[in-house]
């Protein structure tokens, strides 16, 4: 399913209640490698069951592309919610492409000590959920490998937010991005380095994915704790205003 079929089912089930769809993360600033996903966000007045269920097959379909699944929120809970997902509101304030109608970004702010939180939050689950993948992909080369690859945009995330507790707006290069978080974070950039090519279409030979594997776990346990000591400095801005385009 394209964007353009998701945008114009949307319509058809929402209807005059569709108040913006919106694209975010790599695909919206243009870092989107081929065969990545597209983040999408819905904004409504509305949403009733019945639409839910309308859109039953719009979402498997959507989904089945390879695809997370749309995030849809009415405006009252848009315009709310930074203090609940302030990781997602930073990366949609500073990068976003909307698809149809209009986003209300009036007044809405992320707050350092709520990213802070989430960012630590979201680091620990994510070595958890790996530490889980490496014992169901045991020995197995080509499940450590796709464990490395899917695992890599949602750390991106992570790695951003670690720059924005720092006062810094991350690069668009998700290289420079890891080189940087690296750096304050203490670990040893170049396990994640090789994701982000493996990601790009050049393979880790097989021989080699252990030790990737095994610094990649490392590096993101060293991060975990380093968010766990973590007091933003003086100069870092205690809110995220939106990038004006």
């Amino acid at each position: 399913m394209s964007l353009d079929e998701l945008v114009r089912q949307l319509r058809e089930v929402h209807g005059d209640s569709l108040r913006a769809v919106v694209l975010y993360g790599s695909a919206a600033s243009g870092e989107q490698v081929a065969g990545s996903d597209y983040n999408v966000m819905v904004i409504v007045s509305s949403i009733a069951l019945t639409q839910m269920r309308l859109l039953a097959q719009t979402m498997r379909a959507w989904q089945e592309a390879g695809n997370p699944p749309v995030l849809e929120l009415t405006e009252a809970e848009w315009k709310r919610s930074a203090d609940v997902f302030p990781m997602e509101y930073a990366d949609i304030l500073e990068r976003h492409r909307v698809l149809h109608g209009t986003l209300s970004v009036t007044d809405l702010v992320v707050h350092t000590e709520h990213l802070r939180l989430q960012t630590e939050q979201e680091a620990m689950g994510k070595l958890l959920r790996l530490r889980r993948g490496v014992m169901v992909a045991g020995s197995d080369v080509k499940r450590e490998t796709e464990l490395l690859r899917s695992s890599f945009s949602a750390l991106m995330v992570i790695f951003r937010a670690v720059l924005r507790l720092h006062g810094v707006r991350p690069e668009r290069d998700a290289a420079k991005v890891i080189k940087e978080t690296a750096e304050r974070g203490g670990f040893d950039p170049a396990p994640f380095t090789r994701v982000w090519a493996l990601v790009h279409g050049t393979s880790v030979p097989d021989h080699e994915v252990e030790s990737v594997l095994a610094g990649y776990v490392h590096g993101l346990n060293t991060l975990v704790e380093y968010l766990d000591q973590f007091t933003p400095p003086s100069a870092a801005s205690d809110v995220i205003h939106p990038v004006q385009s």
